[in-house]
């Protein structure tokens, strides 16, 4: 009887076929994931344990303490930090506000959209010579202000900079995020919030009982890209401000990009993994809240 099932469990000559098709289809992917991926990362991560690239004497954590203690790497991990924290909360709630905007009949729907997907079409560096019209010292947003008697800001060179950054990260990142919501939103259910209109729900309770709930898995993903692009506004910041921009400017790409160009391979080794660790435990942490938030609409 036990060589029967036995015999049953073994997969079937078409069956091994069919994986060893997968398996080709997958190689070139695979191998792509291995070559660009894995494999730097390894490296990486080798060079974050070494003393230095000639002699290659393994330290241990000697290279992540080293880093902790830098204060320039504490005054990045800290900028990044406080952007995140401000841009991404940011981006999805704007993002979900502009999606239920577009869901309702409003005039200049199709010219409203069009705007905020336009500056997807737009080059890093034509977007960086607008903000650098606007924000500079003699630029636009000074000239408007001093028409009111505001006297000038040089806006990239003050504590008002994180704002500007914040402002072009949204102004990148909001169209795209809103056409996922609206994505989101055209899935959801009509049944339910005919339901809740018959039983005279109020929007509210509309929003966050059935619509957010709904909407978690999209928000979990906006969410996740908007963290990652978060941490790729360092392209447009580089542009407009260069190696060393003004303090609160100053983020772990910076520090990473100066260690590059100081051939300091081991504090840049370190803080790579070191964001890649953060990186992983706050998707987890997503991932977990998304789980608990809309487990009861699964399926």
């Amino acid at each position: 009887m036990d060589e029967k099932k036995h015999k049953r469990r073994r997969p079937s000559r078409e069956q091994r076929r069919d994986f060893l098709r997968s398996l080709c289809f997958l190689f070139p992917s695979l191998l792509g994931v291995g070559v660009f991926f894995i494999l730097p990362f390894g490296v990486v991560a080798y060079y974050s344990v070494i003393d230095g690239v000639a002699s290659r004497e393994f330290v241990g954590l000697e290279n992540f303490r080293r880093l902790l203690n830098n204060g320039i790497f504490r005054l990045a991990a800290v900028n990044t930090l406080r952007f995140s924290a401000v841009a991404v909360p940011l981006a999805v709630v704007l993002a979900i506000v502009l999606a239920l905007l577009l869901e309702v009949r409003v005039p200049m729907k199709s010219a409203f959209r069009t705007f905020f997907l336009s500056p997807m079409m737009v080059p890093v560096a034509s977007v960086v010579l607008i903000w650098q019209v606007l924000f500079s010292y003699n630029g636009t947003v000074n000239v408007f202000l001093g028409l009111f008697g505001a006297e000038k800001i040089d806006w990239l060179q003050s504590d008002q900079a994180r704002w500007v950054v914040v402002l072009l990260f949204l102004w990148k990142n909001l169209g795209y995020n809103m056409i996922l919501f609206m994505a989101g939103i055209a899935n959801i259910p009509k049944e339910l919030l005919e339901v809740a209109d018959v039983e005279g729900a109020g929007e509210l309770y509309k929003f966050f009982s059935i619509k957010l709930r709904y909407l978690s898995p999209t928000v979990l993903f906006v969410t996740i890209l908007s963290l990652i692009n978060s941490f790729k506004v360092f392209r447009e910041v580089y542009l407009l401000t260069g190696n060393y921009p003004y303090q609160s400017l100053y983020t772990l790409q910076h520090f990473m990009n100066n260690m590059f160009g100081a051939y300091d391979y081991q504090k840049l080794s370190a803080a790579a993994m070191l964001m890649a660790l953060a990186m992983v435990i706050i998707i987890a942490v997503l991932f977990a809240v998304e789980d608990w938030f809309g487990k009861d609409v699964e399926g």
